[in-house]
């Protein structure tokens, strides 16, 4: 059993070593097959290596440009993301309209920071694929088609780069959306413009607000030059439109247009130069710096010349030098000083507005003009006495009337002595002197006063000059009452503060001397007809003498005459105050119709004894009072035209080299010619001419028979001198001398005061040489 095993596992043993062997055999035979097939494959491998091994190369090459690479996608990515959004963005803006300013700048500043971006990440991705190309750029890859793509992708990212300059250029979207933003600038500015035709008011909040958006968007732009430009066009057209409602014709008019100062409207000047400075050019200062003031720039400097041109500041300035040229007179004198008070009250505004280099000509024509003013207020006002002096040899009114220049000087100096000029008038005195070499030391405020009281001087001295060119006495008291009353009647003005009441009640106290005087001289001849005793007692039956009512005729006869003829010569004459006239014709009626009621109470009874007396009875009592009260009565046409126009005209024609001759030279002239009068008529006579030539006569008669007449109280002639003068002139010597101590008086004692021994006359024919 057990061998039958064995032999049976040998036979199968037999049986697989001999499967073993075919199979070896059949191996053997495959590997010899394999043999001849890896010999081919040995030979084709070897032309694969030489085939593969380039690519093995590149592979390297790409591994070690892996970084570069993703970079460059990165920002290439990048690139198309930001491209997408500007593109979005133009297209937004291109149909965006400014009318909702705030949406359309946000647009524009996305805008303006997406192509920012995008030629930022386009500048990156250029770097990353010109490292990539040069780095592949080779024997190699030069002809690589990858190379030549990333060659093409390099010029397109230039090409997007450069869109954000393109943009900005004519045709390029942020270059119309900034013309969008330009006009619309200038829409803003010609809305407000054409709302209204004077600028009364500045822009409102909300445009202000709009303008400073835009130009705070143009200036981050490089645009500013531009939009200054714009602002200056639209707010010079403001300017235009504003000036032509303010009729600015007469700027151009020439100094020879002018027919007198009368035809310059100064004050029409003043109220525009102000108006264009303070309003006008003031707001377009606010304005213009309101709106740039984010610019850190002085936009105003850069406009300003465009305003003064359209504003006309230099035909302002030029219609003032033309003032300044006209012939020298009174009236130019106030109206150099309203030029002289606007210029003052603008030279602040002045100051701010103008004071750049592109004004210099505004400052050179300003600093002329307020030479030129003040130099030519001082020359007048210098000559002021001296023109009133010149006034001197014109004849006096004929009715007896105030002169006009007396009434135009005393108006004159109230003007400059009042609220609106005298302030004014002592700074210009205060300039004139700083700009003279010999500094005054007086104060201003003192030369001012010294000179309205030298005119006021020579105006007394003129009136005493007139009133002895009356050749009818009692016309020369009139004359001077009307006078002394005009001056009484200056208290309360500044010119009668500035005499002082001594002054005043002088005069107030000469108008009444010279009434008395005037009512005696003219009227009392009148009634000596009437009161002359020539009355004979009446027989017992009371029958009239016949040659006592002849004599009454003739006297009633005489005095209707002397009536007629003083009624028709002193109905000529004028008084301008009411309450002197009144007063004046009040004491005519008192003086004159009791003593005429009375006589022709007694007339009656030659009336009622001799019916042919009645014809000599021409006025009743009302009617001689009527008369009486009606006279010197003003012609107003006559007197507040005529005459104010001749006398102003001569203040303002008469030529400074005229001929002058001093109060004192005129006295001595007269001593040395006097001849001497002798005996108590001669006196008489001579206090009858002194008290005729009113003022002058009688304060020099003080003077010699108070000062000089010392040396001859011994003598005869001083003796009856003193007699017969000193009544007369004591109330006045001491009114005067009262008046030297604290005021100065109308009259210069100075001039009256000289010596009568070296001038060489005597006393009697200094007392003549004044008849």
């Amino acid at each position: 059993m057990a061998d039958v095993d064995s032999f049976e596992n040998l036979k199968a043993a037999q049986k697989l070593l001999k499967a073993s062997m075919e199979q070896s055999t059949a191996l053997s035979s495959e590997i010899d097959e394999a043999s001849s097939r890896l010999d081919g494959m040995k030979q084709r491998l070897s032309s694969l290596e030489a085939a593969i091994r380039p690519a093995a190369t590149q592979k390297c090459g790409y591994f070690a440009m892996r970084d570069q690479i993703n970079g460059a996608i990165g920002t290439a990515s990048a690139v198309l993301k930001v491209y997408d959004v500007v593109r979005e963005l133009e297209n937004s803006l291109s149909f965006k309209s400014c009318s909702d300013l705030p949406a359309y700048l946000s647009v524009m500043k996305r805008l303006e920071e997406a192509l920012r971006f995008l030629a930022g990440n386009c500048g990156l991705a250029i770097q990353w694929l010109q490292d990539i190309v040069e780095f592949l750029e080779g024997d190699t890859f030069a002809n690589d088609q990858s190379v030549l793509n990333l060659k093409k992708a390099v010029r397109i990212l230039w090409v997007l780069r450069a869109i954000k300059g393109y943009a900005r250029l004519d045709g390029g979207v942020l270059n119309a959306a900034f013309n969008k933003l330009e006009t619309e600038f200038e829409s803003l500015l010609m809305e407000k413009n054409a709302a209204t035709c004077i600028a009364s008011s500045p822009l409102l909040v909300p445009v202000v607000q709009k303008l400073q958006a835009i130009v705070e968007r143009l200036n981050a732009a490089d645009r500013l030059e531009k939009c200054i430009l714009l602002y200056a066009d639209a707010r010079s057209l403001n300017a235009r439109r504003s000036l032509q409602a303010l009729d600015l014709d007469y700027l151009e008019i020439e100094v020879s247009e002018f027919d007198d100062l009368q035809s310059i409207d100064s004050d029409q000047w003043s109220e525009h130069l102000e108006l264009v400075v303070k309003h006008f050019l003031e707001l377009e200062y606010k304005l213009c710096n309101n709106v740039f003031e984010k610019t850190g720039l002085d936009a105003w400097k850069r406009c300003i010349a465009r305003f003064t041109k359209e504003f006309r500041l230099v035909s302002f300035l030029q219609f003032g030098r033309s003032v300044t040229k006209i012939k020298k007179g009174p009236l130019k004198l106030l109206k150099l000083l309203d030029i002289f008070t606007v210029l003052e009250n603008l030279r602040l505004n002045f100051n701010r507005l103008f004071g750049g280099e592109a004004c210099a000509e505004i400052q050179n024509l300003t600093r002329d003009l307020i030479k030129r003013v003040v130099n030519g207020a001082c020359e007048i006002f210098w000559e002021l006495p001296n023109q009133v002096e010149l006034q001197r040899w014109f004849s006096p009114p004929s009715d007896g009337s105030i002169p006009g220049l007396v009434t135009f000087i005393t108006s004159y100096c109230n003007q400059l002595l009042g609220d609106n000029y005298r302030a004014i008038l002592i700074q210009v005195l205060q300039i004139h002197q700083s700009w003279k070499t010999d500094i005054h030391d007086d104060d201003d405020d003192d030369l001012l006063s010294k000179q309205i009281f030298s005119t006021m001087e020579e105006i007394g001295l003129n009136l005493d000059a007139w009133s002895k060119t009356y050749e009818d006495i009692s016309l020369s008291y009139f004359f001077m009452m009307n006078n002394h009353c005009h001056f009484s009647q200056l208290k309360g003005t500044k010119l009668g503060d500035l005499m002082g009441n001594s002054w005043l009640g002088a005069h107030e106290q000469y108008k009444d001397y010279y009434a008395t005087l005037y009512l005696r001289e003219s009227w009392g001849k009148l009634l000596i007809l009437l009161t002359q005793k020539c009355w004979i007692s009446p027989p017992v039956g009371g029958a009239m003498d016949y040659h006592q009512g002849n004599d009454n005729k003739k006297r009633l006869k005489a005095f209707n005459e002397a009536f007629d003829e003083g009624y028709k010569k002193h109905s000529n004459w004028v008084i301008s105050d009411d309450c002197l006239r009144q007063k004046v014709c009040q004491l005519l009626v008192q003086a004159v119709v009791p003593v005429y009621s009375s006589y022709m109470q007694e007339y009656g009874i030659l009336v009622q004894q001799d019916a042919s007396a009645r014809k000599y009875v021409k006025y009743t009592t009302q009617s001689l009072e009527k008369m009486l009260s009606s006279l010197f009565q003003p012609q107003v046409s006559k007197h507040c035209s005529t005459k104010h126009t001749r006398f102003i005209g001569r203040l303002k024609n008469v030529v400074t080299n005229q001929f002058r001759v001093t109060l004192t030279a005129v006295c001595l002239r007269a001593a040395a010619d006097g001849s001497a009068g002798s005996g108590l008529g001669s006196l008489h006579r001579c206090r009858l001419e002194l008290t005729k030539h009113g003022l002058l006569g009688i304060a020099f008669c003080c003077h010699v028979v108070h000062v000089r007449g010392k040396s001859l109280q011994n003598s005869g002639l001083g003796l009856m001198l003193q007699k017969l003068l000193l009544p007369t002139l004591e109330p006045i010597r001491k009114v005067y001398k009262s008046k030297a101590k604290k005021q100065r008086p109308i009259l210069n004692f100075k001039s009256l005061e000289y010596d009568c021994h070296s001038a060489k006359v005597n006393l009697k024919s200094t007392v003549l040489a004044c008849v």
